[in-house]
This record gives structure tokens, sequence and C-alpha cells, in this order.
């Protein structure tokens, strides 16, 4: 059971933090309206080069949920990614409360969401770095050129 922990153990947690990360990083590189209004949020919190750091941000993001998915460079993509995560921690979610759910009003259509909270910062923080920790698993770029790394060395 151990064995398959270690191997597959870290596979969902990189899709599906992958995932997040190319969704929320897409559209700071490409989608005009997003980037203006993430580069006002960083204005507003008083990140220097807002215009400039909105692209790397996105660029972070997008490179590093590629990573993630792939299992290539994990540790390096984790470690990258943990500064975005409490850069929005603690300049947007944190005035909000732990709750990542923050209803703000109830309407006829339904409850009225604000900015979340700080719990989900903490679950991606948490997550990438275990990955950190424990690395891509069995089925990941990085275990197959371990892999390959550690056969042309023997081969030596």
């Amino acid at each position: 059971m151990k064995n398959l922990t270690q191997n597959i153990g870290p596979l969902p947690i990189r899709i599906m933090f992958g995932i997040a990360f190319i969704y929320y990083g897409i559209p700071k590189l490409f989608d005009p309206q997003t980037h203006e209004f993430i580069t006002g949020m960083l204005t507003q919190i008083g990140v220097p080069a807002p215009d400039f750091m909105t692209y790397v941000v996105g660029a972070v993001e997008t490179l590093g949920g590629l990573s993630l998915i792939v299992g290539v460079f994990t540790p390096f993509a984790s470690a990258a990614l943990i500064p975005v995560m409490l850069v929005a921690l603690f300049n947007v979610h944190i005035s909000q409360g732990f709750s990542f759910m923050h209803i703000i009003s109830m309407t006829e259509a339904g409850p009225q969401f604000g900015v979340p909270g700080y719990e989900v910062n903490l679950i991606y923080i948490a997550g990438l770095f275990t990955l950190i920790l424990v690395g891509a698993g069995k089925y990941s770029l990085d275990n197959i050129i371990t892999l390959r790394l550690a056969r042309t060395k023997s081969a030596q």
C-alpha cells in the first residue's frame, strides 16, 4: 500500500492544481480585460510594476501549472507558485477571514458571494509544499528523467 501511495499519491494533487493554475494564469496573459483587472488590483495593493507583474504572475501560474500536470521540475514549479499564493493570501484574502465561502447577501436568485477567505490559499500552499517534499511521484517526467540519469550513470 505504501508503494501505491508514493507512486500515485502526488498525481491527483499535481493534475488538479495544474489545471487550476493554468485556468487562472492564461487569462492574465491573453485576455486584455482580465489583464487590466489584475493590473488594477496589483496597483491597488502596492505591487511595483503592476502591468509587468501581471504577466509574471500569469506566466508563473501557466508554466507552473503545465509543469505540475506533466510532472517536470515539480519541486521548482511548486516553490515558484507558493509566493503567488502567499501574496494573494496576505494582500487579498486574509481580510475576509478563513472561510473560502464568503456570503455577503441573499437575493431572490440565491446567495451573493464576496471575496473568498484565505482557506483555499492555505490548501494550495500545503499541497505545493507536499509536492516539494515528496516529489512528483512515479507517473511523471521527473521520474522518467531520474531513471534515465540513473541508467546512464550505471552504464558508465
